[in-house]
């Protein structure tokens, strides 16, 4: 290494990332003789650029993978794209052009940045759920799911944005309008796809007992949404008909949890899409505009917890079926039609929402269960809300009896005269998969005047989407693709028209991780090497996706299963969520009132000595920091002047402690100061990956993400943790040209370091650099890489300060070096591969070994025991390692510190914690 003693990460990694490729390190099969580990990070949305939360997400991935692979696992480490979705759409428009091709070109280049941070990809499995030959099997299991009634096609509300001509989601409707236009929007009946996830509701609950890898909280989040309730749905009769006909079969019906609350019920409340509602307002011009306001409102659970309860009677009265009074109907804007069905019970005396609207609308509350003898009050009416201790009162037949007891006997009764009946409800619906959009995978579903909808033959599969259309916001473009709508009904032969609705993109990554343990075969979804990859040894990703991604990939495992593809039940065995990155955020005040969002890198602080207050200002704003003169310490400055450039005044000036403390600023280009935030484009405080590679390279990205934080914790960015992670490499580098050059020509012909005595300063070194190890290992077992990088820190430190003279000393340092470099190998994989092959340790780090701490190592001839007197410690003692308790005794008692702190005591009792300490107690 004579000629390499600078540190130059491009060379370096280039010349690695060569290696990797021509030599298809990563590229793998199924191989029985090994064990397998499949590492899998949940694939990036090709948005155009790699932020630091993807660097961070696959870096963790890239550990892992590295680390298993040289512990002798066969490690599957793929990559593809999410490519489908509204956000290329949107590209689309503003940039009038195809969104095939934006999403293309995002791909490639994204592509470029990932091979620059040197991750250990397969990438002879890369996919794209964009193409033909991925989104076919979208399709044909959705065909086989029709088979089996799992797939369906029924009509229920959405939120259509009537600018977009679009299903919202929930969580695209802010303040009742559509999140890109602004729209007010629309509660509509259209026709759909769904899937019945419901059907696996009980197996998705119960199985997640076995996922003993997954977070505590993140199991708990999805059984929240599954939500199993175990309750009484019944009805309230009524004679209410329309055109003759009884509305419902002349039964409301409703389910609850608390059916011991039944006698306290005091109206009912239905959804503003309730046909009782509907039938109602046709002669209630209020009633009617007030539900025309409902379907402009959220559906959100979140808003309708928090939302104000409001609604209108209907005039309408049901009859209460135990005790035959009449329940007057309201609707109500917090109950939807699309949970339950679509009515609810009002008990105001025992429910929160019921009782915030009974006070509203002066309507009565009964209260109906008693806790002991405590008086109920409006005031303190939270105490009986959600309680199961009490007893039923003012209920006739049912007083006295317990929640359990009254809840089993007034199923009964209801059970008998047939308007009731015990049963679970979930939370969870069926998942509408219809999007009216272009760029996703086309349903393959034909519609025939004649014959209906029927589906597509399989050997007609894929339905290939047109990736030539340009959508300009005013609908669904493949409506007005004759090429694309045309076609002949597959039953009849008649002429006939494509659906144009696509797949929610939630299918597309339902099912990637499958696709890309298989051979990628044209004839098959998947095959048998599919079985032994899965499932996902580790799944890494934000828990941002804990609940939908996660559920509706179980799902589409199950359904894979039941029909016959596959052998596994759960997709993921172990997840990790990791933190989000975070940055510094500063913005502007605009003249409108919004805010206008600096990034970092254009912002210069200062931190005043006299207040401790931090000021930032745009760099080339108008402050010249090149007058700054300061002197250290808080308060300790004599003058500081920081003077206008470009004409503008700015300044400020500061005077000594001396009483004279001020600061005056006048300034048009001071920045707010908003805190850390996560790293997004909103708030442009994003930090360019492809800049500090180019900067630093790509090893100090790497460490710097691994050492900050623990993985599943916040990261805080730091441009000084970034330098210190550079200076580490470039002494890591530095080390390796002194061992070449200085001290392994130290080394004999004849090696001597098996079973040689070593003196006591280089056997500690030794034991110093196990011990670390033994650490490091541990700590990657339970996967805290961040103390793992802390130990390499910890290792060359040692090695700057072992002994170096003599052969013997060369040998260890050279064996404890090449400790260092595979410990690092994994985190920084260029420069460990480079140091190992220049230094002569073998030609690729990669098909080494994994080092384990030698016993022989970690023996020591004598161990240093803490000394205290009394349980304070005042020293230490050195006792041979195997030295028996009385030998300890008598050492500690012969300490001269123990002599000094015993004031010619005598010792009542010496207690020795062996390995630890020895206490002399007086």
């Amino acid at each position: 290494m004579q000629d390499k003693q600078q540190y130059k990460p491009a060379d370096i990694e280039r010349a690695a990332q060569q290696h990797w490729d021509a030599t298809h390190a990563f590229r793998v099969q199924a191989d029985a003789s090994k064990p397998k580990y499949y590492c899998l990070s949940m694939f990036p949305y090709p948005s155009g650029k790699l932020h630091m939360g993807h660097v961070r997400n696959y870096t963790i991935g890239d550990v892992l993978s590295r680390f298993h692979k040289m512990k002798g696992f066969n490690v599957l480490q793929p990559m593809g794209w999410d490519a489908f979705g509204l956000p290329a759409e949107n590209a689309a428009i503003k940039n009038k052009v195809p969104p095939a091709k934006w999403t293309y070109d995002n791909i490639a280049y994204m592509k470029q940045q990932l091979k620059s941070l040197g991750f250990a990809i397969d990438w002879s499995r890369e996919l794209a759920t964009c193409t033909p030959e991925y989104y076919k099997w979208n399709q044909w299991l959705f065909l086989r799911m029709l088979e089996k009634g799992i797939a369906e096609r029924k009509t229920q509300v959405v939120n259509w944005d009537p600018v977009d001509q679009t299903v919202l989601a929930n969580e695209q409707v802010i303040d009742g309008r559509g999140w890109r236009t602004g729209a007010l929007v629309e509660k509509r009946e259209i026709p759909g796809y769904y899937l019945k996830i419901t059907d696996y509701a009980d197996e998705l609950l119960s199985d997640l007992d076995e996922l003993q890898g997954w977070p505590e909280r993140v199991k708990l989040m999805q059984a929240n949404w599954i939500g199993k309730s175990t309750g009484v749905r019944f009805a309230f009769k009524h004679d209410i008909a329309d055109d003759g006909q009884l509305i419902s079969d002349g039964k409301l019906w409703v389910f609850t949890t608390r059916a011991d609350t039944i006698m306290g019920v005091t109206f009912c409340a239905v959804a503003a899409e309730h046909p009782l509602a509907l039938h109602a307002a046709r002669s209630n011009p209020e009633l009617a505009a007030f539900i025309e306001k409902c379907k402009h409102g959220s559906v959100m659970e979140a808003d309708m917890a928090t939302m104000e309860k409001e609604g209108l009677p209907t005039g309408l009265f049901v009859t209460h079926p135990l005790t035959g009074k009449q329940v007057e109907v309201w609707v109500g804007n917090y109950v939807l039609m699309s949970y339950g069905d679509g009515a609810v019970m009002g008990v105001p005396a025992h429910d929160e929402r019921d009782f915030a609207f009974a006070k509203k609308y002066a309507l009565p509350i009964e209260q109906v269960v008693a806790l002991g003898d405590k008086p109920y009050s409006l005031d303190a009416w939270q105490e009986w809300y959600g309680s199961k201790d009490g007893v039923c009162i003012n209920s006739g037949k049912y007083d006295g009896l317990g929640y359990e007891a009254a809840v089993d006997a007034i199923a009964a009764d209801l059970a008998a005269q047939g308007v009731g009946e015990k049963k679970v409800q979930w939370r969870l619906r069926d998942w509408g998969i219809s999007r009216q959009r272009y760029w996703g995978c086309p349903i393959p579903i034909i519609h025939c005047d004649s014959c209906g909808s029927v589906p597509v033959p399989d050997d007609q599969l894929p339905v290939v989407l047109p990736e030539d259309c340009v959508p300009d916001g005013s609908g669904n473009p493949l409506n007005k693709r004759d090429d694309f709508l045309a076609c002949a009904c597959p039953s009849c032969g008649k002429p006939a028209r494509r659906e144009t609705d696509t797949m929610d993109t939630f299918v597309d990554s339902s099912w990637y991780y499958a696709r890309y343990a298989t051979k990628f075969g044209a004839d098959k979804m998947v095959d048998d090497e599919t079985n032994y990859w899965m499932t996902v040894d580790q799944y890494i990703g934000g828990i941002e996706h804990a609940i939908l991604h996660l559920l509706y990939s179980r799902f589409w495992t199950k359904v894979m299963r039941d029909v016959g593809l596959v052998k596994y039940s759960e997709p993921f065995a172990n997840l990790l969520t990791q933190g989000m990155v975070l940055a510094p955020t500063y913005f502007v005040d605009k003249e409108d009132g919004s805010k206008d969002w600096i990034n970092p890198s254009s912002i210069t602080e200062y931190t005043s000595p006299v207040t401790g207050q931090t000021y930032a200002w745009i760099k080339d704003g108008g402050l010249d920091f090149s007058e700054t003169t300061l002197v250290e310490g808080r308060g300790n400055t004599s003058k500081v002047r920081i003077s206008g450039t470009n004409g503008a005044l700015n300044w400020f000036e500061e005077t000594d402690k001396q009483g004279k403390k001020s600061l005056v600023i006048v300034s048009g280009n001071q920045v707010q100061i908003s805190g850390m935030e996560k790293m997004s484009k909103s708030k442009n405080n994003g930090v360019d990956p492809e800049a500090l590679i180019a900067t630093y390279g790509a090893d100090t990205c790497r460490f710097f993400i691994i050492f900050t934080a623990h993985p599943e914790q916040s990261l805080e960015w730091s441009d000084a943790g970034v330098e210190g992670a550079y200076r580490f490499l470039r002494r890591v580098w530095g080390f390796g040209h002194v061992l070449a050059t200085e001290i392994r020509p130290q080394i004999g012909a004849e090696r001597q370091l098996a079973g040689a005595k070593l003196p006591e300063a280089l056997a500690g070194f030794r034991r110093e650099i196990h011990l670390l190890l033994k650490q490091a290992n541990y700590d990657l077992g339970k996967q805290q890489f961040n103390t793992v990088a802390s130990a390499t820190m910890k290792m060359l430190n040692a090695l700057e300060k072992a002994p170096r003279d003599g052969a013997l000393a060369a040998e260890v340092i050279e064996e404890c070096f090449g400790i260092l470099l595979r410990v690092l190998s994994p985190l920084t994989p260029h420069i460990s591969h480079a140091l190992w092959r220049e230094l002569g340790y073998g030609d690729d780090i990669l098909q080494a070994a994994w080092p384990e701490p030698l016993e022989a190592a970690l023996a020591q001839d004598e161990i240093e025991l803490m000394l205290q007197v009394n349980g304070k410690l005042r020293g230490a003692v050195r006792v041979a390692a195997d030295a028996p308790k009385d030998a300890i005794e008598a050492a500690a008692l012969a300490h001269e510190m123990a002599a000094k702190f015993m004031e010619g005591k005598p010792a009542k009792k010496v207690v020795v914690v062996p390995g630890r300490l020895v206490n002399i107690v007086c």
